[in-house]
Formats: C-alpha cells, structure tokens, sequence
C-alpha cells in the first residue's frame, strides 16, 4: 500500500493535505501509512457553509424525512463494510473488532432511523411531556416543545473506533436536524475518511449537512456561538483543556464529553467455581481485555471479586489470556492484534508501570511474548495484562490510573459494602458490571453505586445468552457516565437527539398550541363536518376533526349481562352493598370496559372504508363512575397524523366520554391504520 494523501471535506470539496499534515504509521508494521491535515485550513468556510447550507436543508426536512435518510444511508454503507475491515487491518484491528466499530456504527444508525419514524412525529416540532393546564377554564395551557439548534455540531472523535465513533454521533444530529463537523483522531482517520468518502459519493445528505476535517481543527473552536454543539470523546487531560477555551465558557456552548473511565465488573458473593456467573465474569472479562487490544473506553479495568474466588478467578482468567494468539490482525488465527500506534503502546506501558507498583502481575510480560506474521518490535504490539491488587483499600494508582490497552487489575472484596466503595473509587465511569443470581446484590450494589456509573449491566445464567456484553455501548441505552467519564450523555435513545435541539416552554391558547406542535390540544377547536370520519382518507382527514355522538343510557341489564358475558363478576357491579361500602362507588357501577364498548359503538362507522385496523389505545383513565340510569355520550377527534407506509398513515385519536351531565367518565388515545387518498 502506497502513502496515504488523508483528505478532508470542505464546503463540498475534496481537500488534500500537504506536508505540514501529521503523520500516520502502520500499526502493524510501523512502516509510514499516510498523512493528514494542511495549514492555513478556512474554519470560518466550514462553519458558514453547515449554517447557511447544511443546517436549512435540514430543518426542511421533517423528522421522518430525515430518518429515512438515515436508514437509506445506512445500506449503503453496507454494502462497503469488506473495505473498511480490509484497512482497519492498518490500524491494529482483527476483522472481528473492525466488524464492532463498522456493523456497530451502521447498527446505530439503522436503529436511530427506526426510533425517528416509530418515536418522534412527522412534523418538525418535538413534543416534550404532557400538555400543562395553566389556567382555571383551561384556555391558557403550556406545553414543553424541542427545535434543531441552528449552529453546528463539531463532533471530536477518538482513534480507538475510527467508524462508530463517527456514525453514532452523526445518527442523532442529523435526525434533530443539525449539520455536523467531523474531527476524527489522526491515528485512524484514514478509516474515518474511506468510510466518509461513501457517505459523500451515495448523494443521500443535503449539501453542508456533513464536512470532515483530518489533522488540526485550526482555531474553529474559537469561532463557536450558542447554538452550536461539541461531542467530544477521548482523554479527560484533552476534555479539560478544550471545556477551557474561553470562547466556549463566554457563549455556553454545549459540550458533551464522553472520556476515559475506570471501569469495574463485580462478581457476587453468590458465586462460585462451579456457578455459571464464575464463567460469565472469566468471559466478561477475557473479552474486554482483549478485544480492540483493550482500546475501548468501556473495557473492564477493575476486576472486583470475593476474597476467596481471588485466586479461581485470577487462575481461570489468566489461563485464557495466555492462550490468545496475538499478531498480524490480517491472519484468521490472530485474537488480539496491535494498539493503534507506537505512542499508544509507549502511553500504556507507562500507565502500566504505574499499576504494577502496587501491584503484583499475575500475567502479561511486554519484553517477552510471541506474535504472529509480524514484528514485535516495529509493530505497536502488547500482550493481554493481569495485575492482582491484594489491598484495594490502600491503593490509589489502580482507582486513577487507566491503561488504555489490554490491561486490568484483580482485586478482592469482603462484604458487599466493600465492593460498592471499590466500584465508586473509580470516580465516575462509563459502566459497571454485576455478575450475580442474587437480586439483593444487584439490587444492592445498583443503590450504592447508581450514582457513580453511566450504565450497570447485571449478568447471570438467566440473561447470558442473550445479554450483548460489559463493553457494547447500545444505541437504545445511555453511553456517558459522572465525573472521571466527562459528565456527559449520548446515545440513549431520542435523548441522544435532544442534544442538539433547544427545549423551550411554548404558552398560549389551545388552538395556538395545535397550531405550533401539529397535534390536537385538548381545548382546541373541534370543527364537526357532515362525513363520518371513519369515511374518509388519511389525506381527508385534518387535525381537530371531531365527531360527537349520543347519548347511550347504561342499564342495570347492560352491567350483569357484559359481567356473566366476559365473566368480569367484580363485587363493585355485581353487589350493591359491597359496592357503596368502597369510598370511590355510589353503589353498582358500569365497568370501564363496558364503557369503552359502548363509546365504540357510537362513533363507529360499519361500512368499508379507508380505516383498516385499530392498532390499540394509549393513556386510559376513567375519572368518574357510571351508575345504572346514567347516560354517556362521545366524542372522537383527529389529534395527530403520522405517514407510516406507502399505502397507509397512522391516526391518533382523542376520545372523551362524558355522561349526561357532562362530566368526563374516561379518556384515551386510539390508534387506527387509515388508507391514503386513492
């Protein structure tokens, strides 16, 4: 392979770079790789080109607009998965950790589509939270509402997961409707850049919705306002000094930091040689401390178990570790292949020099060990480490100090308490690990040290075959953690998204609010038309259509037969004295479901037409008894639309029932699948 020219992505052009670029080694093989980054780079050129091109075309978007890019985007980065394991082979990686960063990353972005279509409305106003009743008569409300920021978001990424780290924090800002700004680490960026060259080349973004920047960022975080937003992820030393630009403090630009952190994986006092949460924490552990060559920031760093499995675990550990076959990461037989670069062994042989001084190694010699198919010494190489910390309480290097390779460190436990206290020494982590069939220790340790971690994954023989593992950040779940782990959140669902929107608390009247979020308000207009509205299409249909329809006398006839039809005898229908005795009954009441019958009767158009399915019903109260003689009446009103397929949209449907007094008796949300305008 020849010298790499690594580009970046400007204002919609391809930019070299020239000889004031950082230089990029082989991991493997030390040999020069490539170059990266230009002087005199024109950050206000990138940041004008993401706010006046990028940001508008995709606030036009709506949300499920741009979760179909998403999706769109992420086949095709599918189909060009082969190429990137074949050149993560230069960075150290076996295919095996070069398929966690790319399937992980194009999964992410699979999963935030999906989340956008099902999760967030097709429209462009996120609705936060209830509607808020801000006045007696109900004429002045509140309502929490999220917009796309209309800065950019410069995403920082670390070398360890050259694709995910990108993809993962490109998912969510897209779909909040945010350009970004990729910064990707020097060591790997050339992963970073093939990968960025197929999401230019598929033509499926806006023009500006996405630039790459390779080398130095120049001083464009010196140009950086309110409405932008800063995803950071590496060491704490460089999220220090970046949260310190003076610029940022001035304007409170957001940053979001995810850093290096000291995780730990406990193994319960319940566990024994013999028990399957022994062999899950052997696994666990083997795993984090091998995979990526320990470059992950979720990797498990403290090992935490009862004194006496100290000496099962660290044997069974130890065993395993001595049978991974290291080297060249191109070979099928390698298990763990090379750091990512000569400064990255260099850094973690210095933190692991650290550790050892209060601690004793139980395996891992980096003067002596073998590879495979390649140079020990030109190669960025380290065989799997195992310290034994045999006074936990004492030792302060192995709570501070993380080793960002194939290094981890034993250590035992009394009590329960004890292990709580070593969980939190880490000063704030990314996750924690439980590996018990206790749920008192589970329960337990998740009170003690909730506070400390991000994520707590709790394993046992119960889960294990279909838990995702200590290390896998997912996009469903929260990826940050307190303190040492930078403070911050991605990731976590939609709440990933609202990273880059602004929550802001809209009042005003009903219909104002309907207006503004596109979906009905309680209070708002309801316009009545002559068509049913079970008649007509989901293009017909518009929001505050409503139709009212009773009253429906409920009978003492109607209660005893629905009870001996669905077999529902509850004392409160069937027994006039119990009933009176309950402080919440009159007497014989009508059952909810009952009611909910009887109000489908009345609004329910028979004939054909374009509603094919009722889906289900959200948010049911019944706030008020119907007794014998009472009489109820509905009404149904068209409160949000969502296209879902090409031949149908989902409607959500507001339905109050009242009696004859007026009252409300019960409220819910239906849904119903309606066919679209022939």
């Amino acid at each position: 392979m020849g010298l790499i020219n690594v580009n970046s992505f400007v204002a919609g052009q391809w930019v070299p770079s020239d000889d004031s670029g950082r230089r990029i080694a082989n991991a493997v093989t030390g040999d020069p790789l490539g170059l990266a980054g230009r002087a005199g780079l024109d950050t206000q050129v990138l940041l004008d080109h993401a706010r006046l091109k990028g940001g508008p075309a995709l606030r036009a978007m709506t949300f499920h607009e741009r979760a179909k890019m998403l999706k769109a985007l992420a086949l095709e980065l599918s189909k060009h998965k082969d190429e990137l394991y074949r050149l993560s082979h230069t960075t150290g990686a076996t295919t095996p950790d070069a398929r966690i960063d790319v399937d992980g990353g194009i999964t992410t972005m699979l999963v935030y589509a999906s989340k956008g279509r099902r999760e967030m409305p097709d429209g462009h106003v996120y609705i936060d939270g209830e509607t808020e009743v801000l006045s007696r008569g109900g004429t002045f409300v509140g309502q929490h509402v999220a917009t796309p920021l209309k800065g950019v978001a410069v995403h920082i990424n670390a070398f360890n997961f050259p694709v995910w780290g990108m993809l993962e924090k490109l998912s969510p800002a897209l779909l909040a409707g945010m350009p970004a700004i990729v910064k990707p680490a020097t060591a790997t960026c050339h992963v970073t850049e093939q990968c960025f060259r197929r999401i230019i080349a598929s033509g499926i973004l806006p023009e500006g919705a996405v630039q790459l920047v390779t080398g130095g960022l120049g001083d464009l975080l010196d140009r950086l306002d309110y409405q932008d937003v800063i995803g950071f992820t590496g060491s704490a030393a460089t999220a220090l000094k970046l949260r310190s630009n003076p610029r940022l403090i001035e304007n409170s630009v957001r940053f979001v930091a995810e850093q290096d952190s000291l995780n730990a994986s406990v193994l319960g006092p319940d566990a024994t040689p013999e028990s399957p949460e022994f062999d899950i924490l052997v696994k666990e552990a083997v795993r984090e401390i091998t995979a990526k060559a320990g470059q992950k920031c979720t990797a498990i760093r403290r090992i935490i178990v009862p004194e006496a499995m100290l000496g099962p675990v660290g044997d069974a550990i130890a065993d395993r570790l001595s049978r991974i076959r290291i080297g060249d990461p191109a070979l099928e037989t390698t298990r763990m292949g090379a750091l990512a670069s000569a400064d990255q062994k260099a850094d973690v042989l210095d933190k692991a020099r650290r550790i050892a001084s209060e601690c004793r190694t139980l395996t891992g010699d980096p003067d002596r060990f073998e590879i495979d198919g390649a140079d020990r010494d030109r190669g960025a190489f380290l065989p799997p480490m195992l310290f034994v910390c045999d006074d936990p309480d004492s030792a302060e290097v192995v709570h501070s100090t993380e080793a960002f390779g194939p290094v981890s460190t034993l250590m035992p436990y009394r009590n329960v308490d004890q292990a709580a206290r070593l969980m939190n020494r880490g000063r704030g982590s990314l996750v924690a690990s439980v590996i018990t069939h206790d749920p008192e220790v589970a329960r337990t340790l998740v009170l003690e040290t909730g506070a400390a971690h991000g994520r707590i994954y709790v394993n046992n023989r119960d889960s294990a075959g279909e838990a995702t593992g200590h290390g896998s950040p997912l996009p469903h779940m929260l990826h940050g953690g307190p303190g040492r782990a930078g403070g911050g959140e991605e990731l976590g669902g939609i709440r990933g998204v609202l990273h880059y929107m602004q929550r802001t608390a809209v009042q005003g009247s009903p219909d104002i609010l309907s207006s503004i979020t596109g979906t009905w308000t309680k209070g708002a207009s309801k316009p009545k038309s002559a068509a049913h509205p079970f008649t007509r299409t989901f293009d017909e249909l518009s929001i505050g259509d409503t139709i009212e329809a009773g009253p429906r006398a409920v009978t003492l006839e109607d209660i005893e037969h629905f009870a001996h039809f669905t077999g529902d005898t509850f004392y409160a229908h069937m027994d006039e004295e119990a009933a009176r005795a309950n402080p919440f009954f009159p007497g014989r009441i009508a059952h909810g479901y009952l009611l909910l019958s009887f109000a489908a009767g009345l609004f329910v158009e028979p004939s054909p037409g374009p509603v094919l399915a009722n889906t289900g019903l959200d948010g049911l109260r019944f706030m008020k008894p119907v007794s014998p003689g009472d009489a109820i009446s509905v009404a149904l009103t068209v409160k949000r639309k969502t296209r879902r397929t090409e031949d149908y949209g989902e409607v959500r449907w507001h339905v109050a029932v009242v009696n004859q007094n007026g009252e409300d008796v019960a409220e819910y949300e239906l849904h119903t699948m309606n066919a679209y305008a022939a």
